[in-house]
């Protein structure tokens, strides 16, 4: 992705995405025949390239209502393009959805965000399924999120919309080379077995690990259609997204020209918020690995979220797949 794009929507997509440091794979498909669907995928890049975000969401509803929140969803995106920090645009995606309950809009969302000077992802989950991770060095999948119930008195993590203030944990934690999240939306779980069991957050973990050694690239592919292959209507009663990431270990360079017009847009930006009306300025958040980091690449190495509650020890991962 160039530096300062926003990319993403709610229509039918199979894409793959280069960031600095990662890699990504997204597959869309809305329920039916339908243009657009509930599913909501965005993924942005900073200024600098380093500030890697991908956001996915299910949203209630279907076709141009969704669409309106689908494009919503990328102005804010485009907002905090250069924050490092996520914790405020999470905020901020439950006070939009909260201000539109009226209608009956809610979402369950994953929010992650790669910053590649230090290889830390944070994901922050509201009441979506939870995420699952590959670690290389032990070639095996397990389920990202926490074993136990959070310890938070108000209630926590819920789906975006339900409530105005409500609080959102992050998991930090750091990828090496090779290593993978895999995100989706409820479709595959609510999918059944051959004996008409619904599938469940063990039942995809299970399949994932059945598929053994695949690429990332064909991940996907090889998923769905393991999934399709055990009941008839299977993957065909709702909108169906995919999302993996892998940490490439590299760094994606941008040519001078590239650069000057990340600068371009960031200016234009700029102008136009001078507006009273226009969307505001993408400033980047002023925190030394962000901003120092852009000068000095040692200072963004020792960036870890404010909010990252996972222990090298005890990565946040639950292998036994139960809620």
């Amino acid at each position: 992705m160039q530096c300062m794009e926003v990319w993403g929507g709610s229509q039918l997509t199979a894409r793959a995405v280069e960031f600095g440091g990662l890699d990504a794979w997204v597959y869309s498909k809305p329920f039916g025949q339908a243009e657009y669907g509930g599913d909501v995928y965005y993924a942005s890049s900073c200024a600098t390239g380093r500030i890697s975000r991908l956001l996915l969401a299910d949203v209630a509803g279907h076709g141009n209502a969704v669409a309106t929140t689908a494009a919503e969803l990328r102005t804010l995106m485009r907002r905090f393009v250069n924050r490092l920090d996520q914790a405020e645009f999470v905020r901020l995606l439950n006070r939009q959805f909260a201000a539109l309950s009226r209608d009956g809009a809610f979402a369950t969302a994953i929010v992650t965000t790669f910053f590649a000077p230090s290889r830390r992802l944070t994901v922050c989950n509201a009441g979506h399924p939870r995420p699952l991770l590959y670690r290389s060095a032990q070639r095996r999948w397990d389920v990202l999120g926490h074993m136990e119930p959070s310890a938070h008195a108000a209630p926590s993590n819920l789906p975006l919309g339900l409530l105005d203030e409500s609080e959102y944990e992050q998991l930090d934690l750091e990828l090496e080379s090779g290593d993978c999240v895999l995100s989706y939306t409820d479709a595959l779980m609510e999918s059944h077995d051959s004996e008409g069991k619904m599938l469940g957050e063990a039942g995809v973990l299970r399949i994932v690990r059945l598929l053994g050694d695949v690429a990332p690239e064909q991940l996907i592919e090889a998923l769905l259609g393991e999934i399709a292959k055990l009941h008839p209507e299977n993957l065909s009663e709702d909108d169906v997204t995919v999302m993996v990431m892998r940490a490439n270990g590299g760094e994606q360079r941008h040519s001078f020209g590239d650069q000057l017009g990340a600068l371009g847009r960031f200016a234009g930006s700029l102008i136009r918020s001078i507006h009273p009306g226009a969307e505001r300025a993408p400033f980047p958040d002023a925190n030394l690995a962000n901003i120092g980091g852009a000068i000095i690449p040692a200072l963004g190495r020792r960036w870890r979220s404010a909010g990252g509650g996972v222990d090298p020890g005890h990565p946040g991962v639950s292998g036994d797949a139960e809620r």
